[in-house]
């Protein structure tokens, strides 16, 4: 008991001093943390301000000189300029990529979905051939297939219409990519369950994978829905008449060879940035820990 007494009252004092560093080393590197975290936060705030100045003042303000951090007599005459103007129909442009950017989303989660689940979970022979040949898709450019899928969409008839906008886009080698690597990592224990049970493949994913896999899948929608929101170069070759204007379309019409509208541009910038935003503020959560479970580690 006496050779022991004096050692913890030795060590009591030397373990509470890094303690102590520690902690004020944790709220430096917590304060460092918050001021670069709000600066970033500024950066990226400073466009959407610019916009919104911008869509409420008139062109010479926007355009002038005197810079005023907000305009002086607020245009709020912009917004019904911009959906009564006869040359941009813009409404109808926001329902065409509302439509086509949600049944996009749709198409391709199922598509990929199940693309990816056959390649990680049904054994065949050439299965590592097709995934493969998926992977190989990303190495094309873009430019080398528009044009034969233009062909093929106009000798269809397609042309100003949903489906050509919407089915030459349902398949994605990177997407089928990102499921079969999620699939990989699922666990095997549930779907052999689920076979126990008499399910087959179609059963095991519909009643047992995508019930579980629900924050990867809104992980994809988003980026999906995103991508298939800001699509400008496919619709404005297959959307030629003005009822089939996607938003992006549409905005680019306020800027021609004789004239710029610049507070319409900002104002219509500003009503199509809203369903994006408020698509990224209700599935943040699910973004962030979809793409965790992706199964890409470094």
């Amino acid at each position: 008991m006496t050779t022991t007494m004096p050692e913890v009252r030795e060590s009591a004092p030397s373990s509470g001093r890094p303690r102590r560093a520690g902690r004020g080393g944790g709220v430096m590197s917590s304060t460092g943390l918050y001021i670069a975290t709000g600066i970033a936060g500024f950066l990226f705030l400073v466009p959407f301000y610019l916009i919104i100045r911008n869509a409420l003042s008139t062109d010479a303000e926007i355009t002038g000189e005197n810079w005023k951090f907000f305009p002086t007599d607020i245009q709020w005459g912009n917004i019904g300029e911009l959906f009564t103007d006869d040359t941009v129909p813009f409404a109808q442009s926001l329902w065409n990529s509302a439509i086509v950017a949600t049944l996009h989303t749709v198409g391709v989660l199922l598509v990929c979905s199940l693309a990816g689940y056959g390649l990680a979970r049904i054994p065949y022979k050439h299965a590592n051939k097709v995934f493969y040949a998926v992977l190989g898709t990303l190495m094309v450019p873009t430019a080398v297939t528009f044009v034969p899928s233009f062909v093929l969409v106009s000798s269809l008839g397609w042309v100003d219409t949903y489906r050509g906008l919407i089915i030459p886009g349902l398949f994605s080698g990177f997407t089928c990519f990102l499921f079969r690597q999620y699939f990989l990592g699922f666990p095997k224990e549930l779907e052999e369950a689920a076979r126990v049970d008499g399910l087959g493949y179609w059963g095991a994913y519909w009643r047992i994978v995508v019930p579980n896999s629900l924050n990867f899948f809104a992980a994809m929608a988003t980026i999906t829905f995103i991508n298939g929101w800001n699509s400008f170069l496919w619709p404005l070759v297959i959307g030629q008449d003005p009822g089939s204007w996607t938003v992006q379309v549409a905005l680019s019409n306020y800027m021609t060879n004789q004239t710029v509208v610049f507070h319409l541009i900002f104002m219509a910038t500003a009503f199509s940035i809203l369903p994006l935003v408020f698509v990224f503020l209700f599935l943040q959560r699910w973004l962030v820990q979809g793409i965790a479970q992706t199964g890409i580690k470094g």
